[in-house]
């Protein structure tokens, strides 16, 4: 729907080029599902530069704090903006966490390799990344994975997200003889979670536009209001440009050399491992919820959400952060309707803004996001019904996909005991027709992983 203003011809132009009739979808829903995608995963412009700033520093730790903030804004919205224009996809990009993890504490920290040059590292991963997406080897990734697979990834994220917002809001806890536990809910902080869950399924339950949106909003001010979460400090802040971390890569480049290449060449493997599997199940599982995979824009466009991924990366090393990767966050915006590109232009321009509302921003409290992670759970746990659950080869494979994505942390490792169990089993059932030589090698990739380079 355009609206009739002087304006109509060029949101006309607007909604033919994201193909909104196509998508059934239009201006108002794809701009509540960007801003509520921004919203739900605007803790990377705090968290991301907390992490980095660990290892990332010119004397001391942090002192590049600032300038690793609007890194991380640079950085996602350039890969968010390539996603929506160029691939017409809703999915926004960032800085991947656990990825930014082990940039800092396993490669710089630990290995004590220097910071420009595990930046270099990322550089060389996104050069990598477009090489494979030029030969559409992650878009024959995607195709050979079955679709009971595919389907459990969905519910496998659903579940992933759901137990982030749980933890995040204390409602689940650390335990040391149980691992995890029900949290005290006497706590003001899990207490403002639960309000925030019941307002927020309130209005999804009502059906009203925007739900996640205004339960995020609500679940902030009631947080503010008693006291949980300090109100903002400010709302408009200049940014500092990251001139101390800009083409830093470029000299880690020129001092590679001097690092132990097996080191290197370790390095490189596990950041393209993690981020290529992160990418094809987010991108696989989001693509499912949406709807896409019965739509021909699949096959057509998958391999321009892969490029956009991969240069997404690139950038961000240059910017001077680590992996940019594919957000399953996004899964809240989608829930929202978001279906085109429109979404993630959306987000990418919100990313850029926020370059000047980080106190604002930064005072949204992760109990307030929570509420969100579990309906959107909800939502994405529908896909198990698509699951042959009478075929053993399918359930097993699938059941393993769904419930080792959420306790291990990591959608690349659940997606690959999916894909590993997958055909043996089918192979135990005398149906090897029913594989193929793609999933094999894909197969014996994981397992060797798992063995010489463990998680």
């Amino acid at each position: 729907m355009i609206p009739e203003n002087g304006n109509s011809k060029t949101l006309g132009i607007i909604a033919n080029f994201f193909q909104f009739n196509q998508l059934q979808t239009n201006f108002y829903t794809e701009i509540i599902a960007g801003i509520t995608t921004f919203v739900t995963m605007a803790y990377i412009l705090v968290v991301n530069p907390d992490i980095l700033s660990k290892a990332i520093f010119l004397e001391s730790s942090g002192d590049l704090f600032g300038e690793l903030v609007i890194a991380t804004a640079i950085s996602a919205a350039f890969a968010t903006l390539i996603m929506g224009i160029y691939a017409n996809y809703p999915y926004a990009l960032a800085p991947g966490m656990g990825l930014n993890a082990y940039f800092t504490f396993s490669v710089v920290l630990k290995l004590g390799i220097s910071w420009q040059v595990a930046l270099a590292a990322v550089f060389i991963e996104g050069l990598i990344f477009i090489g494979l997406t030029t030969n559409k080897i992650r878009t024959k990734i995607v195709n050979n994975i079955p679709e009971c697979i595919k389907q459990a990834t969905t519910a496998g994220i659903g579940l992933f997200i759901a137990y982030i917002g749980l933890t995040s809001s204390k409602i689940i806890v650390t335990n040391e003889a149980t691992t995890t536990t029900l949290g005290n809910l006497n706590q003001p902080e899990t207490l403002v979670a639960i309000a925030g869950i019941i307002i927020t399924s309130a209005f999804v339950a009502r059906r009203i536009t925007g739900a996640l949106l205004w339960g995020i909003l609500a679940t902030a001010l009631l947080s503010w209001i008693l006291g949980i979460a300090p109100f903002p400090q400010g709302i408009i802040s200049l940014p500092q440009l990251p001139i101390h971390l800009f083409g830093q890569a470029f000299v880690g480049l020129e001092n590679i050399v001097k690092t132990n290449i097996w080191e290197l060449i370790t390095i490189i493997f596990v950041l393209i491992f993690v981020d290529l599997f992160d990418t094809v199940g987010t991108l696989t599982g989001l693509g499912i919820k949406a709807g896409y995979f019965n739509q021909t824009r699949e096959s057509l466009n998958l391999n321009k959400a892969f490029m956009a991924d991969a240069l997404g990366t690139t950038f961000g090393a240059i910017m001077g952060t680590s992996t940019v990767t594919s957000y399953i966050e996004s899964a809240a915006g989608i829930s929202e309707g978001g279906r085109s590109g429109f979404t993630a232009v959306v987000v990418g321009f919100l990313f850029i803004l926020s370059i000047f509302f980080i106190p604002l921003l930064s005072a949204i409290p992760s109990v307030a996001t929570a509420p969100t992670l579990l309906i959107v759970g909800v939502l994405m746990m529908g896909s198990v019904r698509n699951i042959s659950w009478d075929d053993p080869a399918e359930s097993i494979s699938a059941f393993l996909t769904i419930i080792i994505m959420p306790l291990s942390y990591s959608i690349a490792d659940g997606l690959a005991m999916g894909l590993i169990t997958y055909p043996i089993l089918k192979s135990f059932q005398g149906k090897f027709h029913e594989t193929t030589i793609f999933m094999w090698i894909l197969t014996v990739i994981f397992v060797l992983k798992f063995l010489f380079v463990g998680k």
